[in-house]
């Protein structure tokens, strides 16, 4: 029995062990071009550069003396590197002292070279001298062929591509030879055995082992074939004998199916009026879960309305002529106002949570910046005899990558949680690095938790006693809520507390580094501080004043002061100033908590004095000593300040069916410098595009007559406002309400209530500012 050669099982092996090989080696032949024509590209600008550097000095001397008799044996020079082929030298004035140039080089290659390395590239040296660098001398422009180097790189990889395949084909006739005389060769005559046996004979067929065989496959195979002849006999027997059981079996068999049949009916009747009981549930909770976001979204739309009134009217009139208890009282109002805007939004992110539609952005953001504005807006929270401080890293980076509003959501519920629950000692927020995020960690020397309610108070709703809402106050949803953000960011909150010795909340948040820590030009001076050894004051300016390049030296209250000669002196004990001040002449920067500043008389007696509240931030403090140490920078920037020109915003069409919200918008739109005209609904919006032009258009979503999605719709449809921005003013803080939105044409969202801080970060956004000169 023949067999074709591409049907052998040696042509088979040898085939796919030389494709195997070809496709491998080929790959690896591709990785070794890949990575020579890395180090090839990489080498162009390197040499060039190498170049430009050695050839600096000579031309920035030429330049200097305008010499164009050298400067052309300079060009000349560069020319001769075969890989240049165009060489320019100017002065400052853009005057050409020498320029040369000579034909690129061709060759078939050409164009492979091109497209992998580009034809030509272009390089440029400002040239200056080495004691004036900031003064620019002129320019060497070199224009470089880049088939120079593409040439040597192309031979290359054709030498490693036909090495590669002369390889395989080398291998492919070794592997044919040797798969056949070890396996077709000895497979065959075993076949012919098998070929020559008669299937009808009643006797068992012996087939003879090839020889060298006996104990590999191939003499396996012959063993078992010669076993399976023997048992044929005896299996055709047995097959009989079963098929006399198996008709027995067949009738037991068709009684049984019978009874199953109808049991199986029963059960599928009960399954149908199971699944139409379960259709039924299902889409009672559909409609219930619809009904919910209906709810909400009404709900946030009815509360947010008044709210944006009430907040937007208090912020206007904080702005005005008040005396000190009037300015108190709205500013308590103000912020009452705030806390309510943030209870409803705890509610809206939970309901997202159970939804599954919260999103976050990815954005760079100053994390530390946002920590100490958030403590800073809290401090007023704080206990007169609770010390808040914000200790960051100092170099810790400038800029993350993150969703910043859910973020400061974080930290404000921890912080919020720890100011309430904390009435003596110290109140800490310690940012740091962690692996490739972030850690945030919110100590307090407060009650603490009891280790059976530590389990349960990341739960909605639920505190760790019945006893703390009674004396604490708050619903419970600020520490389910910050549990919920750290898992939608991939990270994690851990809690470590005792009863009676205070809590620790650590979040820890993948926040990749955007930008690196910029460390603010160094000061010169000695720096006092006079405070508790164990002080969050004392710990802050440890770290901070040595990486500013200020000796820092730190005293208790007990400790002798006499001798002593800073240049600053920072505490946060008043009492012992007045002591301190007849032997001291040093300004004095006294650090005390909210709202409770010195008055003027005992101010004035301690002058040169300065006051600053809790917790301190790092740019403030730096700015404080810089004045107090550097007057005369200070007095500089000062000036440089005063002397940059005001800008003015735009014309801005306000379209608001509310009289609150318009006088608010309207009011705070004004503070900012724009022109501002009010429609009533959308008909009204359209009449006003059509007799006069303007930047931005703030759109209410629903108005009587003609409502914001369908007015934005007709202004997208009409064509001749193409690029000019609407941004939704809605009371709907849902998810869905941003894309219903969008769909409408609209540029952006603005939920209610806003404050005039993101409204002027809005007219930043769409409004361009110009300089009045």
């Amino acid at each position: 029995m023949d067999i074709k050669f591409t049907h052998r099982l040696s042509y088979k092996q040898a085939r796919l062990t030389v494709l195997v090989g070809f496709i491998l080696g080929t790959l690896l032949s591709l990785l070794q071009i890949g990575i020579d024509y890395a180090s090839e590209d990489a080498s162009i600008n390197r040499e060039i550069l190498s170049l430009l550097e050695i050839s600096h000095n000579p031309a920035s001397r030429i330049a200097y003396n305008i010499d164009a008799e050298l400067a052309q044996e300079l060009t000349l020079g560069l020319l001769r590197s075969p890989a240049i082929i165009s060489a320019r030298l100017t002065d400052n004035n853009q005057t050409v002292l020498a320029s040369v140039k000579r034909p690129e080089l061709q060759s078939g290659y050409r164009m492979i070279s091109d497209f992998l390395f580009g034809a030509k590239r272009q390089f440029e040296d400002r040239l200056y001298l080495d004691h004036l660098p900031n003064e620019s001398l002129g320019t060497l422009s070199l224009e470089v062929d880049t088939f120079a180097f593409g040439s040597r790189f192309l031979r290359r990889a054709e030498v490693t591509l036909l090495n590669g395949f002369a390889r395989s084909l080398i291998l492919t006739g070794i592997l044919l030879a040797l798969f056949y005389v070890m396996l077709t060769k000895p497979l065959v005559r075993v076949i012919r055995e098998l070929s020559g046996r008669d299937p009808r004979s009643a006797e068992p067929t012996t087939l003879e082992c090839p020889g060298g065989h006996a104990n590999d496959e191939i003499g396996v195979l012959v063993k078992v074939a010669n076993q399976q002849f023997e048992n044929i006999a005896t299996e055709i027997q047995q097959r009989r004998n079963a098929e006399n059981r198996l008709t027995d079996y067949l009738a037991q068999l068709e009684d049984i199916v019978s009874a199953r049949t109808a049991e199986l009916k029963a059960i599928n009747a009960r399954l149908s009026q199971s699944n139409q009981e379960l259709e039924v549930a299902r889409s009672t909770a559909l409609d219930m879960a619809e009904a919910r976001s209906a709810f909400l979204a009404n709900m946030s739309h009815e509360i947010r309305t008044p709210l944006n009134g009430l907040l937007g009217m208090i912020a206007l009139s904080l702005d005005g002529p008040l005396n000190a208890e009037q300015q108190q009282q709205l500013s308590i109002a103000h912020d009452s106002g705030k806390v309510l805007v943030e209870l409803l939004n705890d509610i809206l992110d939970l309901s997202k949570f159970d939804a599954g539609q919260l999103e976050l952005e990815h954005i760079p953001f100053d994390l530390g910046s946002l920590i100490e504005d958030t403590a800073n807006l809290l401090s007023q929270n704080a206990a007169p005899s609770v010390e808040l401080t914000c200790l960051i890293d100092p170099y810790f980076p400038a800029l993350v990558l993150g969703d910043p509003t859910r973020v400061r959501q974080i930290v404000s519920n921890l912080l919020s949680n720890a100011l309430k629950f904390t009435r003596f000692g110290r109140v800490d927020v310690r940012l740091s690095t962690w692996k490739d995020g972030v850690r945030i960690e919110v100590c307090d020397t407060g009650i603490g938790i009891a280790q059976e309610a530590q389990v349960k108070i990341f739960q909605p709703f639920t505190q760790a006693g019945a006893g703390i809402t009674r004396q604490y106050g708050g619903t419970g949803l600020g520490l389910a809520l910050t549990y919920n953000l750290c898992e939608a960011m991939q990270g994690r909150l851990t809690i470590s507390s005792e009863v009676g010795f205070g809590s620790q909340f650590c979040a820890e948040l993948p926040l990749p580094c955007h930008t690196r820590a910029v460390i603010p030009p160094p000061l010169h001076g000695k720096v006092l501080a006079i405070t508790n050894a164990v002080s969050g004051l004392a710990e802050l300016l440890e770290s901070l004043l040595p990486v500013w390049g200020l000796t820092y030296e730190q005293r208790t209250l007990d400790d002798p002061l006499l001798g002593l000669s800073p240049d600053v002196i920072i505490t946060d004990c008043p009492e012992c100033l007045f002591g301190l001040r007849p032997a001291m002449t040093a300004p004095i920067l006294l650090v005390t908590a909210y709202g409770s500043f010195m008055p003027g008389e005992e101010a004035t007696a301690l002058a040169p004095l300065q006051q600053q509240a809790r917790p301190l931030a790092r740019n403030a403090l730096y700015q404080n000593l810089r004045r107090t140490l550097q007057p005369d920078l200070t007095t500089i920037d000062r000036a440089r300040l005063e002397s940059v020109p005001s800008q003015r915003r735009g014309r801005v069409l306000l379209v608001e069916d509310n009289p609150v919200n318009q006088l608010v918008a309207k009011g705070m739109l004004g503070k900012l410098g724009c022109d501002v005209v009010v429609a009533a609904h959308g008909v009204e919006a359209l009449d006003q595009l059509e007799h006069d032009e303007f930047d931005l258009v703030l759109m209410d979503c629903n108005m009587p007559v003609m409502d914001g999605y369908e007015a934005s719709r007709q202004i997208r449809q009409s064509g001749r406002w193409p690029h000019l921005p609407i941004v939704a003013l809605t009371a709907n803080a849902m998810s869905e309400e941003r894309e219903r939105c969008r769909a409408a044409g609209m540029s952006d969202y603005l939920a209610k209530p806003f404050r005039r801080e993101e409204l002027a970060a809005l007219l930043d956004q769409w409004i361009p500012t110009t300089t009045v000169l």
